[in-house]
C-alpha cells in the first residue's frame, strides 16, 4: 500500500548563506513552493487517490518505495525544470536540496520509467481538480483577485513530423515491417515474406525531393512513384491483416502479443492509403476532418490561426483564463477545436461555477466576440465585456486600457511554451496530452504564487 506522506524535515533545513545569488534564488523558489504544497493538503489528497493505484500490494504486502507526496513533487520538478524525465531524475539524484524537497529521506531516486508511470496514473480530470482547488484557496485567502480576468486560446502541438502523404505511407510501411519481422522470428510459418525497406524508402525520398518541381516530367515521375508506394504499403497492410486474424488464439503467446500491438495501427494505415490515393492519384482535395495526420498520434488536429510565421499547426487548442496576478484560474484542452466566439459564454459560466461569482471584467481579443444578440446578453452578465466588435471600438480609451491588460496573457502563453514544455507535447495519446497541459498549468501557478507576497 502506497503511503500518502511521511514526517520528514523540510527543505528549510538547508543553509544558503555561503551560496551564490542564483543558487539562493533557486532554493528560495522551491522552499516557497514547498510551503504552498504543505498548506494545501487537498492537492496531495487528490493526487494520492490516483497514485495509490500504482501499488497493488495488499495490507500485508510490501508498500511502495515512494510516497505520493514524493511522486507529486518529482512531477512538479519535472515541469518546472523543463527537461525530459531522464534529465529530471539525474538532476534530482545529483541535488541533495531537490531530494530534500521531494522528502525522499536520502533514499535511492526513482527510475525515469517509474516516474513516467506516475505521470500516466494521474488523470487529466485530477489535474483539473488540483488546479481548481489551488485557485479557490488562493482566491479565498485574497492572494489573487478573480473579479478581473483575461482569456485567450493557444495551440499546443503534438510530437509528429510534417504529415505528407509519402511520409505517412513510409511510417505505415516501417511499422508494419518491423512488427512482422518480429513475428517471423517467433514463427517463420506465420510470416514467410521478405520486405525491401530500402526500395520503399527510396520511393518516399524521391517524392519528397521532387514533389514541388514545376517540371511536367518530374511530376509524372512523382505520380508514378506515389502509385508504386501506395501499392507496396497496401500489400504489406493486407499481409498484416491476415497474420493478425490467424495469430489470434492460434499462435504462440509472443505472436499473439505482437498481433495485439499491430492491430490498432491497421485502421490508421488503411486511412493513410485511402487519403493518399484520393489526393495523389485521383487529384481530390481531401478535407482535413477526413484525414489522419499521424499513425502514432491519430487524435492530432490541423489548426489554422492565421499566423504568418506558422500558418498551419498540428495539435490541439487550449483555452486559458488568467487573473491580473498571472494566475491561470481555468483552462481546457479541446479534442476538437471550437471557434473562439463560442467560448465567451463558456468562460463566464465556468468562472461562476468555480468561484461562485461572475467576473466583473472579461478581456479578450476580437476573435472572442459573439453574435450581436449574444454579446448584449453577455454584457449584462459581467460589469465590463472588454471584447472589441469592430476596429473603431479600439478608439475608446477604456477599451484600449482593457486590451492592454488582455495582452498580458500573451506573455504567459509564451512562458508556458518556453519554460513548461507546452510548445510541443512529447507524450503519446490525447489523455497524456491533456495531463501534460494540466501539469504545466499547475506548476506555472505554483511559481506565480511563490513570487507573490503572500505566496
Amino acid at each position: 500500500m502506497r503511503r500518502k506522506q511521511e514526517a520528514v524535515l523540510s527543505c528549510g533545513s538547508f543553509s544558503d548563506d555561503q551560496l551564490p545569488k542564483t543558487v539562493r534564488e533557486f532554493h528560495e523558489k522551491y522552499k516557497r513552493i514547498s510551503r504552498i504544497l504543505d498548506a494545501h493538503a487537498e492537492i496531495l489528497e487528490l493526487a494520492h487517490e490516483d497514485l495509490k493505484r500504482l501499488s497493488a500490494a495488499g495490507n500485508k504486502g510490501r508498500g511502495g518505495d515512494f510516497t505520493s507526496q514524493t511522486l507529486l513533487r518529482a512531477l512538479v520538478v519535472h515541469a518546472i525544470e523543463g527537461g525530459s524525465l531522464r534529465e529530471t531524475v539525474l538532476r534530482i539524484a545529483e541535488s541533495d536540496f531537490l531530494q530534500d524537497f521531494l522528502r525522499t529521506r536520502k533514499r535511492a531516486v526513482m527510475d525515469h520509467s517509474f516516474l513516467d508511470r506516475c505521470f500516466q496514473a494521474i488523470r487529466p480530470l485530477t489535474w483539473k481538480r488540483i488546479n481548481e482547488a489551488l485557485g479557490r484557496r488562493a482566491a479565498s485567502d485574497g492572494v489573487i483577485d478573480v473579479k478581473t480576468i483575461r482569456s485567450d486560446t493557444t495551440a499546443v502541438e503534438t510530437n509528429i513530423h510534417w504529415p505528407s502523404d509519402s511520409g505517412l505511407l513510409w511510417d505505415s510501411w516501417r511499422v508494419a515491417a518491423r512488427l512482422l519481422r518480429r513475428t517471423a522470428q517467433i514463427d517463420q510459418r506465420l510470416c514467410p515474406h521478405r520486405f525491401h525497406d530500402r526500395k520503399v524508402k527510396n520511393l518516399h525520398l524521391f517524392i519528397t525531393r521532387y514533389a514541388k518541381s514545376t517540371s511536367k516530367r518530374r511530376q509524372r515521375a512523382v505520380r508514378a512513384a506515389h502509385r508504386k508506394l501506395i501499392a507496396r504499403v497496401e500489400l504489406i497492410v493486407g499481409i498484416a491483416e491476415e497474420i493478425c486474424m490467424f495469430a489470434t488464439g492460434r499462435a504462440a503467446l509472443e505472436a499473439q502479443a505482437l498481433a495485439l500491438e499491430l492491430r490498432p495501427f491497421l485502421r490508421r494505415m488503411q486511412r493513410v492509403i485511402q487519403q493518399a490515393r484520393r489526393a495523389q492519384l485521383q487529384g481530390e482535395q481531401v478535407p482535413a476532418r477526413e484525414r489522419v495526420f499521424s499513425i502514432f498520434e491519430p487524435h492530432t488536429e490541423l489548426i489554422k490561426r492565421g499566423r504568418r510565421s506558422k500558418p498551419v499547426e498540428f495539435g490541439h487548442m487550449v483555452l486559458l483564463s488568467q487573473t491580473a496576478e498571472k494566475f491561470i484560474s481555468d483552462y481546457e484542452t479541446f479534442a476538437k477545436r471550437r471557434p473562439d466566439s463560442e467560448l465567451t459564454a463558456v468562460v463566464i459560466a465556468r468562472h461562476e461555477k468555480l468561484f461562485g461569482q461572475r467576473p466583473e471584467v472579461l478581456a479578450a481579443d476580437k476573435g472572442f466576440c459573439p453574435q450581436a444578440a449574444l454579446y448584449e446578453e453577455l454584457e449584462k452578465c459581467v460589469g465590463t465585456l472588454a471584447i472589441p466588435r469592430r476596429m473603431r471600438d479600439l478608439a475608446d480609451a477604456v477599451m484600449r486600457m482593457w486590451q492592454a491588460f488582455r495582452a498580458g496573457i500573451e506573455g504567459t502563453i509564451s512562458g508556458l511554451k518556453r519554460a513548461f514544455r507546452l510548445a510541443r507535447c512529447y507524450y503519446r495519446g490525447l489523455k497524456r496530452f491533456a495531463s501534460a497541459v494540466g501539469l504545466g498549468v499547475f506548476s506555472h501557478n505554483l511559481v506565480v504564487l511563490a513570487k507573490l507576497p503572500a505566496g
